[in-house]
């Protein structure tokens, strides 16, 4: 329950705040349910505060420090977090629907069934964070850093993930049909059984990534790179896969129809009779010599 001498103290603002805060290091923060919507909270510390289910919709938490805190079913709606330090916060099932995030520090935060539709994650650091089945629809992740991050089940359609990193990421059953996927790094990825079908993925990285069972129907791959990649039983049918790099890819199973091999190398790739193709592929050698991407 909402401490109310604390939250007196917040609404007289930052500086006696801080100066509070300062004089009681050890104190616990209790704002659960505080209704602090449009206010002005730039560069407070609130480090492991309780904020569970607070109203801070259109707040701004510039450069805020919410390490550790509780944000759980917090409603963030069109709130202001860019440059904040969010490490290890909860924000388990809360609503960050068009928030601003650009540059925040989320490394191990837990996200999980967050909404964070067409929410700005530019540059952010989502190193190890918890997505596990997050609303992340239309969301601005370019150049975010989500290496190692639990995606599975995640909602990314029509998300922006241009020059962003997951490598190592698991993205297991997560829905990213139509996502921007420029230059993106998945290797090493988990991405069994994802939803790929019309991606954007000219010149992405999935080199050693697991593609089992993954649908790339209508997926843009020209000159991408994904060389030793697991795609057995993966769909790939009208995929363009022109100058595209699959040495040593694992095409078994695999529905290759309609795809455009155009000075595709497929040095050393592994096809047998289940792989679905409209015609032999050059498997032996590459007479093509690898790309350079752009």
């Amino acid at each position: 329950m909402v401490n109310f001498t604390q939250l007196a103290l917040l609404q007289q603002g930052i500086e006696t705040w801080e100066t509070w805060r300062s004089q009681h290091p050890q104190a616990t923060v209790d704002l659960s349910g505080a209704d602090l919507r449009g206010v002005n909270l730039q560069g407070i510390n609130l480090k492991g505060a309780n904020l569970k289910g607070a109203n801070l919709a259109g707040a701004n938490l510039r450069a805020a420090t919410l390490n550790i805190a509780n944000l759980s079913h917090a409603i963030l709606v069109d709130a202001i977090l860019s440059g904040a330090e969010m490490i290890d916060t909860v924000l388990v099932a809360a609503d960050l629907t068009q928030a601003n995030l650009e540059n925040a520090n989320l490394i191990g935060a837990d996200l999980r069934t967050t909404t964070l539709q067409a929410a700005i994650l530019t540059g952010a650091n989502l190193i190890g964070t918890e997505l596990h089945r997050a609303n992340l629809r239309a969301a601005d992740l370019t150049a975010a850093n989500l290496c190692r991050t639990d995606l599975s089940e995640a909602i990314l359609l029509h998300a922006d993930l241009g020059h962003a990193n997951l490598s190592g990421a698991n993205l297991h059953q997560a829905e990213l049909s139509e996502t921007h996927l420029y230059r993106t790094n998945f290797h090493k990825a988990n991405l069994r059984a994802t939803h790929l079908n019309g991606a954007y993925l000219y010149g992405a990285n999935l080199s050693e990534a697991i593609l089992t069972t993954a649908d790339l129907r209508w997926a843009i791959l020209r000159r991408a790179n994904l060389n030793a990649t697991d795609c057995r039983r993966a769909t790939l049918r009208g995929a363009n896969l022109r100058e595209a790099r699959l040495q040593y890819t694992d095409l078994r199973g695999a529905n290759l129809r309609g795809v455009q091999f155009s000075h595709t190398d497929l040095t050393g790739a592994i096809v047998d009779e289940t792989t679905v193709v409209d015609a032999p592929l050059p498997i032996a050698a590459s007479s093509f010599p690898s790309q350079k991407l752009d």
